[in-house]
């Protein structure tokens, strides 16, 4: 059964290594204000519960629609060096990177996913005077506007980390294909037929990509993406043990 909205500590039979806890986090989108106030929320549960091994891991999809994709990647840069943090590859980041290095007209797509808040984000305007910019000169400018440090971040960017018992990816896996030959497709985009299934994965699936209203506890899944740039709520779930607590 789901979560609900409770967030009293859930006991699953998987379990961490000793003396560990991962702080997992979801689907950001642009939501600076709300990331800032997460891992003050981390670092306090630090403060009053310290424990020899603690790792970050965020789910992917920092930027396009919320206001602030820069300032997102700023504060995960800096989680990125200072705490190790692990930041996995979401499909939008995945679409970013594809505009900004390969095709300038993957623009049109990335659109549709929330683009003009990112550009924005970054003083990218999308016309020059009274002419509208062409998705090359698109691709030029946010080049030109993006800071390196943030270039490196997405470079840093992985499809899956695991620990324990626990698998962290984006979207999900594709079901009974075993975890090593998975492909970065379904990692960033599956959702129904990972959605919908009930099999054993070999590891619980921790994923965001899909919204829900409150985060959901399943036996072979976690699904922590509560829809932050629209609801206001940015899900972070403490798992240590085989305990899961939402933060």
């Amino acid at each position: 059964m789901p979560f609900g909205s409770t967030h009293h500590p859930r006991t699953n039979a998987a379990s961490l290594p000793a003396n560990t806890r991962i702080y997992a986090v979801g689907d950001i989108h642009g939501r600076s204000d709300l990331l800032s106030e997460t891992i003050d929320r981390i670092e306090d549960d630090l403060r009053r519960r310290p424990i020899q091994h603690a790792r970050e891991v965020y789910l992917g999809d920092y930027v396009d629609r919320g206001p602030d994709s820069k300032g997102v990647i700023d504060q995960l840069a800096v989680r990125l060096v200072q705490r190790s943090a692990v930041c996995l590859r979401g499909n939008h980041e995945a679409v970013l990177e594809s505009f900004l290095r390969d095709d300038p007209h993957t623009f049109h797509s990335w659109a549709q996913l929330g683009a003009l808040h990112t550009l924005a984000s970054y003083g990218v305007s999308l016309r020059s005077g009274t002419i509208t910019k062409s998705p090359l000169e698109l691709q030029k400018s946010l080049r030109h506007a993006l800071p390196r440090t943030h270039d490196l971040f997405l470079q840093c960017l992985t499809n899956t980390f695991s620990c324990g018992d626990f698998l962290f990816v984006h979207a999900g896996i594709r079901p009974g294909l075993p975890i090593l030959e998975q492909n970065s497709e379904d990692l960033l985009w599956i959702r129904d037929e990972f959605l919908n299934s009930t099999i054993d994965h070999g590891k619980i699936i921790v994923h965001g990509h899909t919204p829900v209203d409150h985060p959901q506890i399943f036996n072979n899944r976690i699904n922590i993406d509560t829809g932050a740039w629209f609801s206001g709520v940015l899900t972070c779930i403490a798992i240590e043990g085989s305990t899961v607590l939402v933060l």
